[in-house]
């Protein structure tokens, strides 16, 4: 699905041209908010905690806020701002930790904090966008702190998970969808739940939303995997095969291992060894092309998708419902 001109500069697929117009007003609102928001008493740390938010992004989680409060009768409330600060703070907090646990070298086009300073600087300044934003929360009130927590304990946890293999016993597939559930399902569930809190919407719909996020967050990122390995370079934008060469478990990956098929001891012989040799990975890359798993996961994902959207049954018809139901067809069939 491609973006119509109503959704032009927004991470979600909004037809209706009004309600792109409000979220991309509103959107410039949380931009200039976000810069005064990493503001420190130094010019230094200032200049690393804007370092990532500088380099730009999909901004989907704020957006997810300003959304999720148009079906609400506040959606214009200042609290509906406060919180699309608090998540893109969490996140590109997270984002300064991340990259150097993967040692990554680039950032959304531009150096990694930790490339142009160092790991301990990119630390600290991911700390110091987790207190920024748990700052911003305290305004929001007790039960938002208590949220934040929750959804915080629950990203950290996922980080740590990713870092570790599977308990004895333990499903390795399993073990990764409660990664990604953690890493990324977490925050998406959170950024629908504040938009719709503080935007004034029912109970009922504030539940729906969170769950939708929660589903619609992971099945993201499990896409990303199926892009992975299914995908072209001028198709897609990435590398092939950038998760498989680092060996990186993946959805697709661990499907054709819990497959157990003899037919595939090639492919496991490969899986099991050095892919940073080009042939090796070219001819994993190849098998996996064409093994089952991979219709297995873009089903699965599918699957996933076709749930968060029968949770919108909750909301009343309209472009804000219709917008997320279209997200989540984007999620299931998306080349990019």
């Amino acid at each position: 699905m491609t973006q119509t001109p109503a959704s032009a500069g927004l991470a979600l697929p909004v037809t209706d041209a009004a309600l792109a117009d409000r979220l991309q007003q509103r959107m410039q609102v949380v931009e200039e908010a976000l810069v005064g928001h990493v503001v420190s008493r130094t010019r230094y740390v200032t200049e690393a905690a804007s370092h990532l938010l500088a380099a730009g992004g999909k901004r989907f989680r704020p957006l997810l806020v300003l959304l999720a409060a148009e079906t609400g009768s506040r959606p214009d409330a200042p609290e509906v701002i406060d919180a699309a600060c608090v998540v893109e703070l969490t996140h590109v907090g997270s984002l300064y930790h991340d990259d150097v646990m993967d040692e990554a070298a680039l950032r959304r086009g531009a150096d990694s904090a930790n490339a142009r300073w160092d790991n301990h600087v990119a630390i600290l300044t991911g700390d110091f966008l987790f207190a920024k934003s748990s700052e911003l929360t305290a305004g929001l009130g007790p039960d938002a702190v208590r949220i934040q927590a929750e959804t915080f304990a629950r990203l950290v946890e996922g980080q740590i998970l990713e870092t570790v293999p599977p308990a004895a016993g333990e499903d390795p597939l399993a073990h990764y969808l409660d990664v990604v559930a953690g890493k990324t399902g977490s925050l998406i569930a959170t950024s629908a739940r504040y938009g719709a809190r503080f935007g004034g919407a029912s109970r009922e719909v504030e539940e729906a939303l969170t769950a939708y996020g929660e589903i619609v967050g992971s099945a993201f990122q499990l896409s990303d995997d199926i892009l992975d390995i299914a995908s072209e370079t001028d198709e897609s934008g990435k590398t092939p095969g950038t998760d498989l060469r680092e060996g990186v478990p993946t959805l697709p990956v661990l499907m054709a291992r819990a497959a157990a098929d003899p037919g595939d001891s090639r492919l496991i012989e490969l899986l099991d060894s050095d892919l940073t040799d080009d042939a090796s990975h070219r001819e994993a890359l190849g098998l996996l092309r064409q093994h089952p798993a991979l219709d297995e996961a873009r089903a699965y994902v599918v699957a996933r998708a076709r749930e968060a959207k029968g949770l919108l049954t909750a909301l009343p018809d309209g472009p804000v419902r219709r917008a997320l139901e279209e997200f989540a067809d984007l999620v299931a069939t998306r080349t990019a």
